[in-house]
């Protein structure tokens, strides 16, 4: 895996990544459930979390809340978009506190903060406030989306990867890479080892929407897509290796 857009100053010991912003899906926390929060899958993604920071690496975590409710679901359904996004905000918030609780039992430090306010579970987010636990070395989480409706929680990722000075957004997904169509579903589907931003946006491929792969190219954010399903894979990946897609903006990756 190439190196990301950094100086020396700024590399860790063991990780090409100085700060990395980890996006999740909710689905992600499932397992074969489907549905809600598997505790076994929940307790090994920290478990690749920690190792990570062990390793030297700063982490923060967007977790989106698909598991619960997506508010396109529920505009769909005839309800209200902006109140079905709100619910769905509030899904991420509930995933963000799960993935600290499994934290916590590992002695990983962590600190959940929300976009939209919800006092009584976590604190509101503030750039101040991210940047210093970071520094403290705590893993962020950042959940509530970006705080307002219409905006997916891939946009929220890269938004939050701009404001925290990440070098890398890592999409944990259930494929290893970015393919020309879903490979679970069309066996002639093309992976594709690197694209640019470009590419992607101009052949509408699945990687994040267009809002998220925009702002990620303007700031010149690589994107890497792997498997979060794959055990140990996060670690790889977060140490340069792994089987990943890489997304940059230049048509030759970084050296």
């Amino acid at each position: 895996m190439p190196h990301p857009r950094q100086d020396e100053t700024h590399m860790t010991t063991e990780l090409p990544w100085r700060r990395i912003l980890l996006k999740l899906s909710g689905e992600a926390l499932t397992g074969n459930a489907g549905f809600g929060i598997d505790a076994e899958v929940t307790g090994r993604i920290a478990d690749e979390i920690g190792d990570v920071v062990a390793r030297g690496g700063q982490v923060g975590v967007v977790v989106g809340g698909g598991n619960f409710v997506r508010g396109s679901q529920i505009a769909a359904s005839g309800l209200d978009r902006v109140s079905g996004d709100h619910m769905g905000m509030l899904a991420t918030v509930m995933n963000a506190l799960a993935l600290s609780a499994a934290l916590a039992v590992r002695d990983v430090p962590s600190r959940v903060l929300s976009a939209l306010a919800v006092p009584a579970v976590c604190e509101t987010f503030t750039q101040r406030a991210a940047l210093a636990s970071f520094e403290a070395g705590q893993v962020v989480l950042f959940a509530g989306g970006t705080g307002n409706p219409y905006f997916t929680t891939d946009t929220g990722a890269v938004l939050r990867a701009v404001e925290m000075g990440c070098d890398v957004v890592m999409k944990g997904t259930q494929v290893d890479g970015v393919y020309s169509a879903d490979p679970k579903t069309d066996p002639s589907a093309t992976r594709y080892d690197h694209l640019t931003h470009r590419e992607v946006l101009a052949n509408g491929l699945s990687v994040m929407d267009a809002t998220a792969i925009a702002l990620a190219r303007d700031n010149r954010i690589p994107v890497i897509v792997f498997s979060i399903g794959e055990p140990g894979e996060f670690v790889a990946v977060a140490s340069g290796n792994g089987r990943a897609t890489l997304v940059t903006v230049d048509d030759a990756p970084a050296a």
